[in-house]
């Protein structure tokens, strides 16, 4: 598994972005590696900022990212493996047309909110597909881009998908979900027995919100099921700090897998004192449940090698007010799974 992350090699403030790299074999226990992508070009000069990795077609990954150029505007660009055989793929060479995407007179776009590009995908047509978050005034838009070889793009008439005074889109994430069963399926896969999942980060409140609907994917719309609410009174991921998230699928256990930045809301002074800003959530395994008008997660399984000791206390009566002891738990974590019974109350 590769995680690539923003990351600031100076210290722990904002600042400097970089794409860091790290690998894992478990998605637990990671080792880090020298940053994969660095500003560079003009098109990159002053930060390498969010963006998504895809499989091309010939089995190769392919990273869009967004790059703050030398006029400070949103740009996405192009980043490829320069060694395939090296299973770690440390280097990563830019393309030479970057930017391939970028605001324009024409286009209209809003050149301070026009970025994270999603993982792409293929269309009926033979044509890629990708998302990149924006906005108009207070209207959040997941504006649409396609191509045939993943370096010359155009922009969609309309985009996948937008909503009213939800403000500016970070981060979005597109993606299909089985109607039934936990397995996870291809970005690219539609169909009867599948629903959409269009998650976005909301930049006004720093929540990730998602809505369950269908795609078009002749018309490239995006529609929520009717009940499935927009913006920040909608569902969302997680009620803590949990931001800026991201799925893939994993094809060799049959997986979506959800990660997130968690940011710890310490103080400059403190993440300077401590020597790092941000933490990154354990990775959960994400499906649809039963209904089919929400989201289930769970802890990625491989997060049981992380566990030692195991302590249970069973048949304790809990009265209103009471506390409880569990003996022999010292770690600084554990992981607590609590079955309750509830009796019948007479009134």
């Amino acid at each position: 598994y590769h995680f690539f992350y923003q990351y600031n090699p100076k210290g722990a403030v904002w600042g400097n972005i970089v794409w860091a790299h790290s690998t894992s074999e478990d998605l637990v226990n990671w080792t880090p590696h020298e940053p994969a992508i660095y500003p560079s070009q003009p098109s990159d000069i002053n930060g390498c900022w969010s963006g998504s990795a895809t499989i091309l077609s010939s089995g190769k990954p392919a990273m869009l990212y967004t790059g703050i150029d030398s006029q400070n505007r949103q740009v996405q660009n192009l980043a490829i493996p320069k060694n395939l055989s090296d299973p770690y793929l440390t280097e990563w060479v830019k393309s030479a047309k970057n930017p391939l995407m970028q605001p324009t007179a024409q286009n209209h776009i809003n050149a301070s909110s026009f970025r994270d590009p999603t993982t792409a995908w293929l269309g009926p047509n033979k044509e890629w597909r990708v998302i990149i978050g924006s906005k108009v005034n207070r209207q959040g838009l997941a504006i649409l881009y396609k191509s045939k070889n993943f370096v010359n793009w155009y922009q969609s008439k309309t985009p996948l998908h937008s909503a009213d005074n939800t403000g500016m889109w970070e981060c979005p994430d597109f993606f299909p979900a089985l109607l039934h069963g936990q397995n996870g399926v291809d970005t690219y896969l539609n169909g009867p027995n599948v629903k959409h999942v269009l998650k976005v980060s909301l930049d006004d409140t720093k929540h990730d919100c998602y809505t369950i609907g269908s795609y078009d994917n002749v018309e490239d719309i995006y529609t929520p099921d009717e009940g499935s609410v927009e913006g920040d009174s909608g569902l969302r991921y997680d009620y803590g700090k949990y931001y800026a998230s991201k799925t893939f699928f994993d094809n060799v256990q049959n997986r979506r897998i959800l990660t997130s930045w968690i940011n710890e809301s310490s103080s400059v002074a403190d993440d300077i004192k401590k020597g790092w800003s941000g933490v990154y959530a354990i990775p959960r395994k994400i499906w649809l449940d039963e209904s089919g008008k929400q989201l289930v997660q769970w802890p990625v399984v491989e997060i049981e090698k992380l566990r030692a000791n195991h302590v249970s206390l069973a048949n304790k009566l809990l009265e209103g007010g009471s506390v409880i002891e569990v003996p022999g738990v010292t770690a600084a974590q554990v992981s607590l799974f609590c079955f309750y019974f509830l009796y019948s109350l007479l009134l």
